[in-house]
């Protein structure tokens, strides 16, 4: 469909479609959060078959913050390598992993808004990869499309025909992140055609955190009281390596999992940071956290227990205009909820457990020492632009269940309005400059992702935003059967960028579209 021609036949019929599955997300939705295996990610529960670890038995570790390798006037440069090693995950076991600078999680950049930040990577796997900065306002060329590949140091050249519509470099590859957004907290992740759900699966996933003086002058929490958490789910074999049924084992040729999985991989044994259940000593004090959720397609309820606020300041892509306090927090796959838990009226020794419905996250255990705290949360705490409500320009995604060749053969898969992912084709033409409103729908869970340019939703179902919608994004929950607007400008930066899925399993089973932004 031409996505620049008038409102004609074909665009009303797919409207109506939209509206008339819209219409029935009451049904699906009366069944709830996110704590039934149907609700969190559909398909078969992988489970492990080594032996787990008691619940908070493991501190939670905290990613290292890579120092760059050198730093101009105006930009620091980072040195950054994929290669396959192994790690303690479950106690007593050694687990093979594809991690960036060898560990999972990543080691996390910290940059700051208007000094550029150059990655140098180098991929030392044996498959491609891509790396994607997600949030990132970033150049074309440097924004990790799936295509875009990074070929192995050592005998790639076989790989060069996955390129379709890409381009391949051998070995390394330049990122370049010109910093001018806004402060927020990021993420990069491996973005290869067809193969991004095993890639993050074994480990290539870290944070990227963004500064800058309107949040530096807040009194938010901060140093040691400002804390990344990355949860994530996994399932181990008996000898500690990871499961996950992907078509082709060796990540090779053939992409894919397997059908009893197609709605996507989530395992029986919940990390954060890469440690399974872990507890963390806190003082009687605020605390800030950026909760990430980098699992392939499970959804996640947050709460506290015993019960208690959670403050969010912020969102996807930043700082929020004003706290806005939650007892409930849902979090799709790639969303982050920057948060602060209010630990000073607890006594010595309490203990609060951060579930996702009945399960159990990690814990919190209340030291009572080093507590000092001149920290609080402002009732303001940013400015925030709210983009017009009408725009010229509309456009309509639906995301549902289809068949896809792309497989190696007809097979089921996910796709968007009625098409699979080719990466040469071109599905909408923004301009720059210009803000238009995106419709997207759905037949199951979606988490949808946008690249380039944040959005802000307007409506869920011709109603008001959800509690998880305020502030700028780059990801919304799009629930079964539900019709989601969000308002987007094309601001900045030309080129081809994506718009799919971040179930990543629905991602590699062809759930992914191009735009392309015209000047």
């Amino acid at each position: 469909m031409n996505q620049h021609s008038g409102l004609g036949r074909r665009r009303l019929l797919q409207a109506a479609g939209v509206m008339a599955l819209a219409s029935v997300a009451g049904c699906d939705k009366a069944a709830g959060g996110a704590t039934a295996a149907g609700d969190e990610y559909g398909g078969k529960l992988l489970t492990s078959d080594a032996k787990l670890p008691e619940p908070f038995t493991t501190r939670l570790p905290i990613p290292p913050v890579k120092r760059p390798s050198r730093s101009t006037g105006d930009t620091d440069h980072y040195e950054l390598t994929a290669r396959e090693t192994t790690a303690e995950i479950l106690p007593g076991l050694r687990t093979p992993i594809f991690g960036y600078d060898g560990i999972f999680p990543g080691p996390t950049i910290a940059a700051r808004r208007g000094r550029r930040t150059v990655v140098h990577y180098r991929n030392q796997l044996g498959v491609p990869t891509v790396v994607h900065l997600h949030g990132g306002h970033t150049p074309a060329e440097s924004d990790g499309f799936p295509t875009d590949l990074v070929l192995p140091a050592a005998g790639g050249s076989g790989y060069a025909a996955q390129a379709v519509g890409g381009t391949a470099s051998t070995g390394t590859r330049d990122y370049t992140y010109p910093m001018d957004q806004r402060a927020a907290t990021l993420w990069y992740h491996d973005h290869r055609m067809g193969f991004t759900g095993p890639q993050v699966w074994r480990g290539l996933a870290g944070f990227f955190l963004i500064t800058d003086d309107e949040e530096q002058a807040l009194p938010l929490p901060r140093g040691a009281r400002d804390i990344p958490l990355m949860i994530t789910d996994r399932a181990f074999a008996a000898d500690g390596a990871l499961k996950y049924p992907a078509m082709d084992p060796h990540l090779l040729a053939m992409p894919g999992i397997d059908a009893a999985h197609m709605q996507g991989a989530a395992g029986d044994v919940i990390l954060v940071n890469g440690a399974p259940w872990p507890e963390l000593e806190v003082d009687a004090a605020r605390y800030r956290f950026r909760i990430l959720n980098a699992s392939n397609a499970r959804r996640y309820e947050l709460t506290l227990d015993p019960p208690a606020p959670i403050t969010q300041i912020g969102s996807d892509q930043g700082l929020l205009e004003a706290p806005v306090e939650h007892t409930t927090i849902a979090v799709a796959p790639a969303e982050r909820y920057d948060v602060v838990v209010d630990f000073t009226s607890y006594a010595k020794g309490s203990k609060l457990i951060l579930k996702n419905g009945d399960g159990q996250v990690m814990r919190f255990v209340v030291t009572g020492k080093g507590a000092a705290d001149e920290s609080r949360i402002p009732a303001r705490l940013a400015a925030i632009e709210a983009l017009p409500r009408s725009a010229a320009q509309t456009r309509d995604w639906m995301f549902r269940k289809g068949r896809v060749t792309s497989m190696g053969a007809e097979a089921d898969g996910w796709i968007i309005n009625g098409r699979e992912f080719d990466p040469q084709r071109v599905d909408a033409t923004p301009r720059l400059g210009e803000v238009e409103i995106w419709r997207l729908a759905s037949d199951a869970h979606h988490p949808v992702h946008i690249h380039l340019s944040p959005f802000q939703v307007i409506s869920r179902d011709g109603g008001a935003p959800g509690p998880g919608d305020h502030g700028w994004k780059d990801t919304v929950d799009l629930r079964p059967h539900e019709l989601v607007e969000v308002a987007i400008r094309f601001d900045d930066h030309a080129g081809r960028y994506l718009l799919h899925c971040h179930n990543l399993e629905h991602e590699d089973m062809a759930m992914m579209a191009t735009f392309r932004v015209s000047r």
